[in-house]
Order: structure tokens, then sequence, then C-alpha cells
């Protein structure tokens, strides 16, 4: 077990990143990001790309944890208080009582984690996805189906924000990604590399099932309501998920599960 040490006033200075998460969330923090439950956490001290840089636990959720904590570095300071502490460090109730500081680093461009991927892989690209519900559900879906990585516009929301690493259970620490640039960008990158782009709409040309996965394959999702530009529509391949009469529209999320299924297949 690492050295935990005990804190017993919310004003502790050894716990200053870890106040008003809320107030912060909105804020920014600088280069940390803020990881939370169990769950997470398991996932980034055992999949993660990012350093954890110290870790704030309720004393009553050291001795379940005791196997994973049990492979922190050395450097890696394991705080411990009661509810009514953290609850007012947090500044609001932590249910699950688990809180951890990640590091984000320096950001890798999308050229450089297109250049490096291998010869056979498959892409996620997001367009002006602005919510963070989506953004956790698109790469809980890429990390699902294998996906290579995820590259997202300069429109997209932060994959980092406590909420989308949240709902992505911990995948959006694990999925290398960049972010940055304009989507036609990132597919003028990728058609370079050799990928084929599949832009996915209501109306695209060809339907899903009609598509045949080839070894390097990218699918462009586009916000909900306003969709893919037509522009950047008119010069890929599109592809529908065809749906019963009346209703052409999915959840963006719940698309992307569709289409990565079919072309990890």
């Amino acid at each position: 077990m690492p050295r935990l040490i005990a804190v017993g006033d919310p004003a502790d200075p050894g716990i200053e990143p870890y106040r008003d998460i809320r107030e912060r969330d909105l804020a920014g923090r600088g280069g940390r990001f803020v990881i939370e439950g169990e769950v997470v956490l398991r996932a980034a001290l055992t999949l993660g790309r990012f350093k954890v840089e110290s870790v704030l636990l309720a004393e009553n959720r050291v001795a379940a944890l005791a196997g994973l904590l049990a492979g922190l570095p050395d450097d890696v300071p394991v705080h411990v208080a009661g509810r009514a502490v953290l609850d007012a460090v947090a500044g609001f109730p932590l249910h699950r009582g688990i809180l951890a500081m990640g590091l984000r680093g320096t950001p890798e461009p999308a050229e450089g984690l297109i250049a490096r991927l291998p010869r056979q892989a498959l892409v996620v690209v997001l367009s002006a996805i602005a919510n963070h519900d989506n953004i956790g559900g698109l790469f809980r879906n890429a990390a699902a189906f294998g996906a290579d990585a995820v590259l997202m516009d300069e429109a997209c929301c932060d994959p980092l924000y406590r909420k989308s690493i949240r709902v992505s259970a911990g995948a959006a620490l694990v999925t290398p990604f960049a972010r940055g640039g304009t989507a036609a960008e990132l597919c003028d990158g990728l058609l370079a590399r050799g990928f084929e782009v599949l832009a996915t709409s209501p109306r695209g040309a060809e339907r899903l099932g009609d598509i045949l996965p080839g070894p390097r394959m990218a699918a462009l999702f586009g916000a909900e309501g306003p969709g893919l530009p037509q522009a950047l529509l008119d010069r890929l391949r599109t592809v529908r998920i065809d749906m019963a009469g009346g209703f052409d529209s999915l959840n963006v999320a719940t698309t992307s599960g569709i289409v990565l299924h079919h072309l990890r297949r």
C-alpha cells in the first residue's frame, strides 16, 4: 500500500486541486483533469495513457481499493478524508467517494497520431460534437469496438471533461485521440494516408450493410440536428443506416456503435 495521508481540514493545501470541483469544471484547471469513481480510476491506473498525479478517497473506500492502490507509483500521494471533509472540498455530496487528478501532458497533433497508426486501422472522426454525454458515449463505443484513434475537430467539446470521462467509463483515458483543426483537414490527413473515409448521414448514398470494410477505415460523425456540412458530404463517400419508415434519426453515440460494429466485423 502507498502511504496514506489523513486529511481533517477542507482547507488543507495538499488537496487544493480538488476544491470546488463543479466551478472548476467550467473555469478549467490548467493541465489537470478529474478522475471520478472506481471504474474510471481503475481504467486510468491499469490502461490509461495519462499520469495520475494524486488520489483523494473517502475513508470507507480505502480497504476495497487496496489492491488497486498497491500498484501506484511511490510518488503518487493518496489523501484520505471523512465524508464531511470530502464533500466540503468537492462542493457537493461525493457519493462515490473516489477522486483523482490526472495530468494532460502535451497534446499530440492529429498528423502525428495519423502517421503512427498501424497498416490496418479503424479511426473515429468527430465534427462539432458539443455534448459531453455524446463525447463520452462515442469514446466508449470506440474502445468497445477496437478503434485505433479518435480525431476531433476544434468545434468538439473536451473529452477530458469530468462528465465525458465518466460517461465513457474511462475509455477517454485509454483510446488515443487528437483534437484541433477542421473536420475537412482531419479527413484530408486520413485520405493522404490511404484511409477510406465514410461520412455518416441519414441521406447517405450507400447502405451501411453494403459496405465492405477495407484495411484502413475511418467513420465521420457530426452533431445531432445539423449533421455534417454539405460541402464535406459532397466530397466523401456517404453511408446511411436504414430505419423504419418515417424515422431517420439516431443518437450519434448509438449510430457510432452500429457503424463501428459493422466496420470491425
